[in-house]
């Protein structure tokens, strides 16, 4: 094991050597969104796993004429094995005939089921749908199976006589697996479209983001003070494209930086979108670094057309808010999916607060600064989470008390006086919307939830 793990570290410092350079960072930049790709959207793995099986469909038939021994054992087979050359293509053209019907209707029970969850919730939830596993796993079967069968059909011919018993086996036990797949799959997206399996699942993800970035736990003891860094007022580089910033390699941006011998400031966040011609990075000095350091400065930050959640936690966030905003409205009035999106929001943000803050300072080498990236401040996340819920839902009291409720867990999972302050301060603010919103008579629920996120017992008039 530790010999894997040298030589993985060793194959990743060498990927960042080479990747240093524009052309080769372009190519590791495309391998590394074909891996992230690789759970998601319904092209890599169902037709990696449809490839798989359909390589089956050429392989037996190969080795039983190859081992006439395994012709030898088939006839002791059941009488379900066709042995007849006519009957063995009858069963293959009948699972090919059948399979491209029962993926048009998984597709399309599919579609629909995406377009009601668009509809119902958020069109940014549309993700999460794509990236399932079991229903990319379901259409790779189907189309397994027909590729297997096609495949394997050209060897069942009459003259001469040739029957694959083994593949038409396969071919059998295919088709059977494919009908449990679609009950199965049925099961599955009646439950997938459930709003608390869905937001359960975008928490879950947004927490795995946060145990990435973060990974280390945050002890009683302040982080760390302030770190100085030099004074960014030098030449910029320009965002050679418009998009989204998706991810940001900070190892191989320090290492570029250090070659260069310059030091530099990233200026937006993970998250926010940028228009091609704006400063994206600005160096600490007027010097700027050769063509060829620059393009691959550039090619350390990814910029893409939509958001994704390899290095943006506020983006799971954004995904529950927009669910609970879709609730809240007077075309839906779901106020019950609106408390289950405060719930899991609330899940995310005590996940955070129990994790040391990303660094934002790079080091190369140690003591010198080379990259600082624009902070992601606990604040701006309980901002994001709860600011617009409240907005909407300061007249619904169980959305009010249900967020000082979350407020409340966040002060009470963490003892950092920071964090504290944090939940403090947004309990206080939405206590004054609310208060102002709501009668006079649910005043005294919101002061007493209140005094709880304050540490103090409720009040007793």
């Amino acid at each position: 094991m530790c010999f894997s793990a040298l030589l993985m570290g060793a194959a990743v410092r060498i990927a960042h050597r080479v990747a240093s350079y524009p052309m080769f960072a372009a190519i590791e930049r495309l391998f590394r969104h074909a891996l992230y790709e690789l759970r998601g959207g319904f092209l890599v793995r169902p037709l990696a796993l449809a490839a798989l099986i359909g390589a089956f469909g050429i392989a037996l038939p190969l080795v039983e004429n190859a081992f006439p021994v395994v012709d030898a054992w088939a006839e002791r087979l059941p009488v379900l094995a066709p042995r007849d050359p006519a009957a063995a293509a009858g069963v293959l053209a009948a699972v090919i005939g059948a399979m491209m019907t029962v993926v048009s209707i998984v597709l399309s029970v599919l579609l629909v089921a995406i377009t009601l969850a668009s509809m119902q919730f958020s069109p940014r939830i549309l993700s999460a749908f794509v990236e399932d596993r079991p229903s990319q796993t379901t259409i790779g079967i189907f189309l397994g199976t027909f590729w297997y069968c096609l495949f394997t059909y050209p060897a069942a011919h009459a003259e001469p006589p040739s029957t694959p018993v083994i593949a038409v086996l396969g071919a059998m036990g295919l088709a059977i697996a494919c009908t449990v797949a679609l009950v199965g799959f049925i099961h599955h997206i009646a439950r997938s479209i459930n709003v608390n399996f869905i937001t359960e699942r975008v928490a879950r993800e947004t927490e795995g983001v946060v145990d990435a970035m973060t990974p280390e736990a945050r002890g009683d003891a302040p982080i760390g003070g302030g770190q100085s860094t030099p004074p960014f007022e030098g030449a910029v580089i320009r965002a050679a494209r418009s998009g989204y910033i998706r991810f940001v390699d900070t190892d191989r941006l320090s290492a570029i930086a250090k070659r260069a011998g310059v030091a530099l400031s990233v200026e937006r966040r993970v998250g926010h979108f940028i228009a091609e011609g704006v400063p994206l990075l600005r160096l600490a000095s007027a010097r700027r670094p050769d063509p060829a350091d620059e393009a691959a400065i550039l090619e350390t930050i990814d910029i893409g057309p939509v958001r994704t959640m390899e290095q943006d936690v506020e983006f799971g966030i954004l995904q529950l808010v927009d669910i609970a905003l879709k609730a809240m409205s007077p075309a839906v009035n779901d106020p019950s999916t609106a408390i289950n999106c405060i719930d899991q929001l609330s899940r995310i943000l005590v996940r955070v607060a129990s994790r040391v803050p990303a660094p934002t300072v790079f080091y190369e080498p140690p003591g010198v600064v080379r990259v600082v990236l624009p902070p992601l401040p606990f604040s701006r996340l309980v901002d994001v989470a709860f600011e617009q819920i409240l907005h909407y839902g300061k007249g619904d009291l169980v959305v009010a008390l249900r967020v000082q409720r979350a407020l409340s867990d966040i002060a009470a999972s963490t003892s950092h006086s920071e964090i504290i302050a944090t939940a403090r301060a947004c309990a206080e603010r939405a206590a004054e919307q609310c208060i102002r919103a709501l009668p006079e008579a649910a005043h005294g629920s919101i002061r007493d939830r209140l005094a709880m996120v304050a540490g103090s017992p409720p009040s007793t008039d």
